[in-house]
């Protein structure tokens, strides 16, 4: 009985077994097919889109590798050497970027130093004259405003207004800009100088200081007048010379004001303090013209004494120059040791402050007049010269501007082009930027009367300075 207990038993487990093994249908087949390529082509796509499964960068790959090695591989020390060596090479970097950006400031700052170092010396020499081309007649501006013959012009530091002085003893303020007048100083009758304000004599020189702060204008009164240049405002009055005033400039960068005049002196005066400070004497006859840059000393020309003279003002000394065949009537330095000078022999000269004779001269500068075979030349009535360049001017009353270039190291002068012009060219300026050329005109010489030109017109002129346009913009 237990026997076929058992046997029943063992006859009956495969019978449930079999049952619970049950092979599928062929739908249950199919199904469970297509379950399984869905489910293996889900985890294809899912790897697909996985974010470790992404390109990654060469950085990012580096880092990985590098944290990986670290994690498997690195010893504590190992680490801290390569983390040391990480931080030295981006301090390396950082260095090698600073000292970068430091080189190119330092070229910077030395080609600005370089530049003022050069023109401290009185060598710097830019070279502007081949760039120049004769301006168009239509565009050179004649402003008109005083009656008689304009002695002297000056132009402010920012080149935006002109001052302009005559015999008829006015002071004019133009704006460049539209060529209006912004102020008229005017001028008193003889007699009147105890309550008029202002010139009362014709005004023969006027400077304005570096920083367009003060203007000062001198006449044949023998009296030098302070003006607020902004305001036109009158401040000082300068008296001590015994002869006119013939010549004025400020030393560059300060209010220290020269003076030249036809006693033979030359005064130094300060004028934020109201100040006379002291007189030179040397030239043996009237001072034409006067002018000075940065250095404490300025240069004069003694007319009929035919000679030029740098005077040392610390040192009280001066140097003697000889070069002109006539009266020396004009000068302008054109850096700290290159001046220009014009005379009624008709002939420009180049000086260096190193040399008694001119580096150059041109003769006959402003051609002939008169008759055949008692021909005379042009005087030159005015000079000016671009600061540190290789260009200057020249005026006389050949109804002509006449610009010229400096050959190197001013020894040389070639003409460049000539602006024509009526009347005499009684004074020159070039604006700061060097943009344009001023010229005072009249109908007679700043300092006399020996001959008239009726057909001149009495005004200022202002000559546009134009450049030949780059290769660049000509391609354009």
């Amino acid at each position: 009985m237990s026997s076929s207990f058992f046997i029943k038993t063992k006859q009956q487990h495969p019978k449930r077994k079999t049952e619970a093994v049950q092979k599928p249908k062929g739908d249950e087949v199919s199904g469970a097919k297509s379950k399984i390529r869905a489910k293996k082509a889900k985890s294809k796509y899912n790897e697909e889109i996985s974010s470790e499964s992404e390109t990654e960068s060469p950085v990012a790959y580096k880092k990985r590798q590098s944290n990986e090695e670290s994690g498997f591989d690195e010893t504590p020390q190992e680490k801290k050497l390569r983390l040391a060596k990480l931080y030295l090479e981006q301090l390396k970097e950082e260095e090698e970027n600073k000292a970068e950006e430091e080189s190119f400031e330092a070229n910077l700052v030395a080609g600005r130093l370089q530049e003022e170092v050069l023109e401290q010396r009185g060598k710097l020499q830019r070279l502007i004259a081949k760039d120049l081309i004769t301006p168009d007649a239509s565009e050179v501006r004649v402003l008109r405003g005083h009656k008689l013959p304009v002695t002297c012009v000056v132009i402010t530091p920012d080149d935006k207004c002109i001052f302009s002085a005559a015999k008829d003893c006015s002071i004019i303020k133009w704006n460049v800009e539209d060529g209006k007048k912004l102020h008229t100083i005017h001028g008193g009758r003889k007699g009147t100088e105890d309550r008029h304000v202002g010139h009362t004599a014709h005004i023969l020189c006027m400077a304005i200081s570096s920083d367009g702060k003060y203007l000062a204008t001198g006449d044949m009164n023998n009296l030098i007048m302070i003006w607020e240049a902004e305001t036109c405002k009158h401040l000082y009055k300068f008296t001590g010379h015994k002869g006119p005033v013939s010549g004025l400039s400020f030393r560059k960068g300060t209010h220290d004001l020269y003076s030249a005049s036809h006693d033979r002196s030359v005064k130094v005066w300060n004028v934020n303090e109201n100040a006379y400070v002291e007189t030179l004497f040397g030239h043996q006859d009237a001072i034409t013209g006067l002018d000075s840059l940065s250095r404490e000393r300025c240069v004069t020309t003694g007319g009929r004494d035919r000679t030029v003279r740098v005077w040392k003002i610390a040192e009280e000394s001066q140097l003697v120059f000889h070069g002109h065949e006539g009266s020396i009537d004009c000068i302008q330095l054109i850096n700290e040791e290159h001046m220009v000078t014009g005379g009624d022999d008709g002939s420009v000269s180049l000086w260096s402050v190193n040399k008694k004779k001119p580096l150059s001269t041109v003769k006959q500068a402003h051609g002939c007049h008169g008759d055949v075979g008692l021909e005379q030349p042009h005087w030159v009535v005015s000079v000016a010269a671009l600061q540190n360049s290789d260009t200057v001017a020249s005026g006389s009353h050949n109804s002509q501007v006449q610009l010229w270039k400096c050959g190197q190291n001013y020894r040389g002068l070639e003409p460049l082009f000539s602006v024509p012009v009526s009347g005499f060219v009684n004074s020159l300026k070039f604006s700061s930027s060097g943009q344009f050329l001023v010229a005072g005109l009249g109908q007679e010489h700043r300092l006399g009367r020996w001959w008239r030109l009726k057909e001149a017109k009495n005004g200022i002129c202002i000559i546009p300075l134009k450049r030949k346009p780059n290769q660049e913009e000509a391609n354009d």
